[in-house]
């Protein structure tokens, strides 16, 4: 795999988070980064909230704070945007500020949790929200063609895959039906709220129009962040559907496989060198054609 390092731009995106605060009368001091991966997640300790940094789509964060509102009123338990702040767009990049949840360390997220919370997401009317019909891969597929991280025999065969994992959802049938869905729904984005006692789901900006399958089927391809039998059997039995009893499961937990490679390109192409070798690895691990070999991370 080819690699091109440039200049890691976490001082950047520190001063957009500093000037979108500025711009809403939020105090920044202290400021601290707690997550970076395809979104940059910084701690405003003083204000006792977060910024979250999106570069790319910026109109999915102003939908995304729209539809968290909605949900809290409906009482799904979502994470919140910060009272009053609304999105900041500065310098191509969209600052959202949302309530700070503590988060308990080591903290086991209950798959029982996310399949309750998606059970009662898809049982929802559709939301007061323009949503975006869901495209498997888009952004991935943008990435590959643009970054010059990867060499051209890897470029080929992830948009060759792509395309035959694209052919292949569109001809699935979907017995879950079509609606409102997360579009990221696993584990991994849930939040504990230790003041109610209750997990919560975060992240956004991908909610969108599609198969209810979508939401689903992340938590099994979960097997390679070390997810066991048990812990899908909790989640299908929380949710009331089980993926594995349908023969779509294989086609989006290779979309799924091929999607979570798209955050680690950005961030080797910004000059991350773990990034760089997780690629490599996620790469060699689906061109050898293992469903179960585990990701060094999420």
């Amino acid at each position: 795999m080819a690699h091109r390092v440039t200049a890691p731009h976490d001082d950047h995106v520190r001063r957009l988070v500093v000037l979108a605060a500025k711009q809403l009368g939020l105090d920044s001091r202290g400021l601290d980064l707690l997550h970076r991966h395809a979104t940059a997640v910084y701690l405003l300790p003083v204000e006792g909230v977060v910024a979250r940094v999106q570069f790319g789509d910026v109109a999915a964060v102003g939908r995304a704070v729209t539809l968290t509102r909605w949900l809290a009123d409906h009482a799904v338990p979502v994470t919140e945007p910060a009272p009053g702040a609304g999105p900041v767009v500065v310098d191509s990049a969209a600052v959202s500020f949302w309530v700070h949840y503590p988060q308990p360390s080591p903290a086991r997220v209950p798959p029982a949790a996310l399949g309750r919370i998606l059970r009662d997401l898809h049982g929802l009317l559709a939301p007061p929200v323009d949503l975006p019909v869901y495209r498997p891969l888009a952004s991935l597929l943008d990435t590959v063609t643009t970054t010059e991280v990867l060499d051209p025999a890897d470029r080929g065969w992830l948009l060759d895959t792509g395309a035959a994992l694209l052919a292949a959802y569109d001809a699935l049938d979907f017995p879950l039906g079509r609606g409102f869905v997360h579009g990221d729904a696993y584990p991994g984005n849930l939040l504990y709220d230790a003041l109610r006692g209750r997990w919560l789901l975060s992240d956004w900006e991908e909610a969108a129009i599609g198969p209810r399958e979508l939401d689903l089927a992340n938590t099994y391809q979960g097997v390679r962040m070390g997810r066991t039998a048990a812990d899908l059997d909790e989640f299908a039995a929380a949710y009331g559907y089980d993926l594995r009893d349908w023969s779509g499961l294989d086609t989006l937990r290779g979309l799924r496989d091929l999607h979570s490679i798209g955050a680690f390109l950005l961030r080797a192409a910004a000059g991350d060198r773990f990034a760089h070798d997780e690629v490599t690895h996620r790469l060699d691990v689906l061109r050898r054609g293992d469903p179960t070999t585990p990701w060094h991370t999420r």
